[in-house]
């Protein structure tokens, strides 16, 4: 009898520790004791650069939920661990956005913007490319098939009359990191590169690139989309209220940066170095820091015009339904609460 009232005390102990191991998942609670979140080292990335730096989502959720903050280098990385149910909310690229919400069927949303424009064409040195045209026989880089910048590039060259040498074109398009696109420029094993800021500037003040087309030529005046605010549809169903919370400083962080430019890149930039031990340099940070908006809108047309972009140039199969791409009802909940102009 004691050896079997032990073990059913052992089984109850087991049981209930199952349940309140449950209390602390990210499924079936109305609260959550932690709220990860998925950003890049970038200036693309500011609200969260800024907010990690002031602590201020911590500040937001209150002393009862932890912010585990996730840095990536690579959207494609931060969508395998969105699928994963590894992040729950974050900034990334529209292009990754919309790939992942095609691939997992809608698990997935965008709730609002982060920043608009941010890249720029270049031309190496020793190469006076003056227009898209001139892409003709040329070797382009981007950071990553299917990114932003991909599709903008394919976009422009689409509009130039030409393509992808892999589509029967005669534009070489090559994928690169974004250091390894410096060593490619400097060495003169491509001829351009169409990337994001802080990169841009730098290719220009580190290897002498000519700036072919700067960010408000890209594409759509600059107002398309180089980050937006990602969250999984399961996380936003059981934590509406962490997700308001969210989107509210975010809001707050955007209006921030918009007011205080200089000091909001400063921020950014001393966030950069604490993360990845390199600071950049004054010549570096100012032109790029101008090439960014930040911004709350998503820009829809932009973001579902990069749907009909990646299908047609084949990184999406066939056109996902779009309805749920992008919901606006968190953000301009958000927005009216706080006394601003709701989206459309």
């Amino acid at each position: 009898m004691k050896i079997k009232r032990i073990a059913l005390s052992l089984t109850t102990v087991l049981i209930l520790g199952l349940f309140s191991g449950c209390g602390n998942t990210k499924s079936g609670e109305n609260s959550s004791n932690t709220v990860t979140i998925g950003f890049f080292p970038n200036i693309t990335h500011s609200q969260a650069l800024v907010g990690k730096q002031k602590k201020s989502f911590e500040k937001a959720f209150g002393n009862n939920v932890k912010v585990d903050w996730k840095q990536f280098n690579a959207g494609s990385s931060e969508i395998e661990a969105f699928l994963a149910g590894a992040v729950d909310i974050g900034y990334i690229g529209p292009g990754p956005a919309i790939n992942g919400y095609t691939k997992s069927k809608g698990d997935v949303q965008i709730i609002a913007g982060a920043t608009d424009a941010g890249a720029i064409l270049v031309s190496r040195k020793d190469e006076k490319i003056k227009s898209v045209k001139e892409l003709a026989n040329k070797k382009v880089a981007v950071p990553q098939f299917g990114n932003t910048q991909d599709l903008s590039l394919r976009n422009l060259l689409q509009k130039n009359g030409l393509k992808d040498k892999t589509k029967g074109g005669n534009v070489e398009i090559v994928q690169a990191d974004n250091p390894d696109i410096k060593t490619l420029l400097s060495s003169k094993q491509i001829d351009a590169a169409l990337v994001p800021e802080p990169w841009g500037s730098r290719l220009v003040v580190e290897t002498g690139a000519n700036v072919v087309l700067d960010y408000k030529d890209i594409w759509r005046d600059g107002k398309y989309p180089t980050a937006v605010v990602l969250v999984r549809k399961e996380f936003l169903k059981e934590h509406p209220d962490l997700v308001d919370k969210f989107l509210k400083t975010h809001i707050e962080l955007t209006n921030y940066i918009q007011k205080n430019s200089s000091e909001a890149s400063n921020v950014v930039n001393d966030q950069i170095y604490n993360l990845t031990k390199k600071k950049l340099s004054k010549d570096v940070l100012d032109p790029a820091f101008k090439r960014i908006t930040t911004t709350n809108d998503p820009e829809r047309d932009a973001t579902l015009e990069m749907v009909n972009l990646s299908v047609s140039t084949g990184f999406i199969k066939e056109k996902p339904d779009t309805k749920d791409l992008i919901n606006l009802q968190p953000l301009n909940k958000a927005l009216k609460e706080k006394g601003e102009k709701q989206l459309q």
